[in-house]
């Protein structure tokens, strides 16, 4: 396969403990437990998807010298049934090829049968020295507690914003790109906590970009984010307390089909920044390093507005609709529900 098709997150795939970014509290234990020969025959590795569960794993067998060969993989979601562990019961007892454990690394294994948890219980109760089980899931509450207690368990963080965006501009600059701090951002967001998906959604935009300068603009018209000057419309609207701009900077946000769901994240940082802004100098350094300067700029003066409807009440309003909007058949409806509850009753 040309290196050009291969997608980002396998090429920019962290290979030792050094290349992982936003799992030091992982890596450290770790990286300790293999310099004093402490190995556990189980390893419970839980959280969100695209947060370097899979990857980590793959480096742990490989910093205790397990080759290729006795490396083996499985999808819970693909191999859930009893004769599945009752086959990989058979198969741990037979000596690794060349290497002093054999690994298996089973992914998504909450997805597993009642049945199935079972058999594989009896295995991770006595399993052979040579053997080392990595297990690895998004949803730790559906694993049976006689699993989890007999594993060392580690909890994945969700890699923050700033994480993120640090990330993409790396990988872009591998790809000998450019992007600017806004791109950087907005990728970041719809990443939702995935290296996986903000790397997903830079291929995309690297694929679409002419000149590999890549900016805001360019992230909001392959992924259909809103842009920045809708937003910007809209928080002068709520400012102002004027819902007539308030519902005209709405209806130009469904007149460009954006992602409703992306566009009041943006608005709830946004709301988010302005309040502390008012309220706080000290989160001044960290709020200046999750936007742009021009964007900066702009919260920095509509916290310093004098009567501005931008306060709590109104980000408990957003955050409220930001929460009804996946369920709504209008998708904007929540949304302007809130604001004429705020802004409404602010104006009676």
């Amino acid at each position: 396969m040309s290196e050009n098709h291969i997608a980002l997150y396998r090429k920019y795939r962290p290979q030792t403990f050094k290349d992982v970014i936003g799992q030091d509290h992982v890596i450290e234990v770790l990286k300790k437990s293999i310099a004093e020969k402490n190995i556990a025959h189980a390893y419970l590795f839980a959280g969100g998807r695209g947060t370097g569960k899979t990857t980590i794993a793959r480096i742990l067998a490989n910093e205790i010298g397990t080759t290729s060969k006795d490396l083996y993989e499985m999808d819970a979601a693909s191999n859930r049934k009893i004769d599945d562990f009752r086959e990989l019961k058979e198969s741990v007892h037979t000596l690794p090829f060349d290497s002093k454990y054999k690994v298996y690394i089973i992914d998504e294994v909450h997805m597993l049968t009642k049945e199935a948890f079972n058999a594989f219980l009896k295995t991770l109760e006595e399993p052979p020295k040579h053997v080392v089980f990595i297990l690895a899931t998004t949803e730790i509450d559906k694993l049976p507690d006689t699993i989890v207690s007999r594993c060392q368990t580690y909890s994945f963080k969700k890699p923050t914003r700033s994480v993120l965006s640090t990330a993409v501009l790396k990988v872009a600059k591998g790809e000998k790109a450019t992007l600017d701090k806004g791109a950087a951002e907005l990728i970041a967001i719809l990443a939702e906590g995935s290296f996986r998906d903000a790397l997903g959604v830079l291929q995309k935009v690297l694929s679409y970009s002419s000149d590999k300068k890549i900016t805001r603009s360019e992230v909001e018209a392959v992924t259909g984010a809103p842009r920045a000057e809708v937003i910007h419309e809209l928080l002068t609207a709520i400012s102002t307390g004027s819902l007539d701009d308030a519902f005209a900077a709405i209806h130009a946000a469904v007149d460009a089909n954006v992602d409703f769901t992306t566009f009041l994240k943006l608005i709830l940082d946004r709301v988010r920044a302005v309040i502390l802004l008012r309220n706080s100098n000290k989160v001044e350094s960290r709020i200046i390093e999750q936007f742009s300067e021009d964007e900066f700029t702009f919260l920095k003066e509509l916290s310093k507005t004098t009567g501005s409807k931008l306060h709590s009440k109104t980000l408990a309003a957003i955050l409220g609709a930001y929460a009804d909007t996946p369920y709504a058949y209008i998708k904007q409806l929540p949304l302007e529900l809130a604001l004429v509850q705020v802004i409404g009753e602010d104006n009676e």
